[in-house]
């Protein structure tokens, strides 16, 4: 093994251990450590690639698990395939956009979801018009995922200000983001970003995020929720700040 594949596979244990504290904590939200992270030391392409097995798998088991509390179809479907058509493309923006743009797009995105959780953390979405902004929310939130690795300032802050209980959240944003999957995987296939090795290095991150996860648990138990919520924020504005100055 080399010095090189030594550095890379604790760098992707770090991200994703980082990553499996938040949803640990939160239920949801690695992607929004681990692939900052990963794109400062790597690039945001490589930090998607590895990030688009784990992002999948968990959220079967999620999806399966809490599958009678999924929110009505009505809802759930639209949204899906929505975002089924927002991953495609931004997919195609990922293999197509100019490498030096793609950090200040994952930045941006960063600062995005901050912006939206400092501002307005308390906004509430009346559950009639959250059904018709599913579309474009669904949308955006998949090519958000797809072309930047985040869907959070879209996906979680349109789910959370629907003020949904953990058994309803869970399983809608698992379907969503098996949905995104199911596009994605074969695209990062065809366009040669997910080869066997990247795949095997994605497939083996799965276990230091699920490893990390009780330990979040754990933690929210014993921090406050504002303060554990500002330590978040914290670290991702310092990662923000990092792919800015990387980028320019």
């Amino acid at each position: 093994m080399t010095l090189e594949l030594i550095e890379t596979i604790t760098v992707i244990a770090i991200g994703f251990a980082l990553g499996g504290i938040l949803k640990g904590a939160t239920g949801v939200g690695a992607p929004i450590i681990a692939v900052p992270l990963l794109a400062i030391y790597f690039d945001v392409r490589f930090a998607i690639v590895i990030f688009s097995i784990p992002n999948i798998l968990p959220n079967i088991w999620q999806a399966w698990a809490y599958r009678k509390t999924l929110l009505p179809l009505r809802f759930v479907v639209p949204f899906t395939l929505a975002g089924m058509l927002g991953a495609a493309c931004g997919t195609w923006v990922l293999a197509n956009a100019p490498t030096d743009l793609l950090p200040l797009g994952v930045a941006g995105a960063v600062l995005l979801y901050i912006g939206f959780r400092l501002l307005r953390p308390h906004w509430i979405l009346p559950y009639p018009k959250a059904v018709k902004l599913a579309p474009p929310v669904g949308f955006i939130a998949g090519m958000l995922q797809t072309a930047s690795g985040l869907s959070a300032p879209a996906s979680v802050t349109f789910l959370s200000a629907m003020k949904l209980d953990r058994a309803a959240f869970i399983p809608t944003v698992s379907t969503f983001f098996i949905g995104l999957g199911v596009v994605q995987i074969p695209m990062l296939i065809g366009y040669g970003f997910l080869t066997p090795e990247r795949a095997l290095l994605s497939a083996a991150a799965l276990i230091p995020l699920t490893a990390a996860m009780p330990l979040g648990a754990r933690l929210v138990r014993h921090l406050p929720k504002e303060v554990f919520d500002r330590v978040i924020l914290g670290l991702l504005a310092i990662l923000a700040i990092k792919l800015l100055v990387t980028a320019f």
